[in-house]
């Protein structure tokens, strides 16, 4: 772990490249219940679909002018702008998804190829001419055989003080996802309980033995959320599964209801909704468990 990233905040990845799982919906609660329980919280949306910055009600920021979180990640000249890019929310701070992002995957392979190129004797390319290649990147933005470390160095220019950074990766396994699970080194893994879960979490865990193979680093696991459970002897037998898969992890279960929907709706968390939501416990014992497993102090909110 780089001493940048030792001396930041509490950092956490929500991760799952199955699509519908929830997991945007369980990033901004678990954020909300984190402000709610006094912590300050950044929210990173790495999604290039932006639903969580949709869900937060900050469309306008999706379509923003650069410079966006794709030069902060591409361009080592705009990487200090992360500052710039911070929206306020009742809840949280929150840096915004942008379209730009759609472009990050061919960029940041262009970057590891420039890594590669860079480091080992053996690859007769020039990394220079690689940069006709990309939009930003050029052979000085990596500076070591590999370039997953983007989002963390651009985390390491911040200059507000945070508890806690939620990021919440895309709902696919490639370059972005890699670059930020590498930035929060700890995942929360969420997941519906019907039995196609099952393949996505088998790949997931393999997915993350492969980045840390890769790069050298370890990831923690902070735990599951069983997502949108319902009473059904498949829903049962999920929570049994994942019970054993994940027996040295807490799994909480969130169930079905329409009232997170609505907050998503509504631009907030369900911390911030006029009528109170049974699931709020849930999300207050993940915030509890984030703070016990990162030695994050808890702050009592008063009234």
């Amino acid at each position: 772990m780089s001493s940048d990233t030792a001396a930041r905040p509490a950092t956490l990845c929500v991760t799952n490249a199955k699509g519908g799982t929830g997991k945007t919906t369980i990033a901004i609660n678990v954020a909300g219940a984190l402000n709610e329980r006094g912590q300050d919280v950044l929210f990173v949306d790495m999604d290039p679909q932006g639903n969580a910055t949709e869900g937060l009600g900050l469309l306008d920021a999706y379509d923003a002018e650069p410079p966006t979180l794709f030069d902060v990640l591409t361009d080592r000249d705009q990487r200090g702008a992360i500052d710039d890019l911070i929206v306020s929310h009742e809840e949280m701070d929150i840096v915004p998804s942008s379209v730009d992002l759609l472009q990050a995957e061919h960029e940041l392979t262009i970057a590891d190829l420039m890594a590669w190129a860079k480091t080992d004797p053996s690859v007769d390319i020039d990394p220079a001419a690689l940069s006709s290649l990309a939009i930003n990147v050029t052979p000085e933005t990596v500076t070591g055989d590999h370039a997953m470390d983007l989002l963390d160095r651009a985390l390491a220019e911040l200059e507000g003080e945070y508890d806690v950074v939620i990021i919440d990766s895309p709902p696919f396994y490639g370059k972005l996802t890699d670059t930020a699970i590498y930035a929060a080194r700890s995942v929360l893994v969420p997941a519906l309980t019907e039995a196609s879960s099952e393949r996505a979490i088998e790949l997931l865990v393999d997915q993350i033995a492969a980045l840390e193979s890769q790069v050298d680093i370890e990831v923690d696991t902070v735990g599951v959320v069983a997502n949108r459970v319902e009473q059904t002897n498949e829903d049962a037998a999920m929570l049994e599964w994942l019970g054993t898969v994940f027996d040295e992890y807490p799994v909480w279960e969130v169930r079905k209801r329409v009232a997170l929907q609505r907050a998503f709706s509504a631009g907030t968390s369900i911390f911030a909704a006029e009528q109170p939501v049974d699931m709020e416990s849930v999300f207050l014992d993940i915030a509890e468990e984030i703070e016990t497993q990162f030695g994050v102090q808890h702050t009592e909110v008063t009234a």
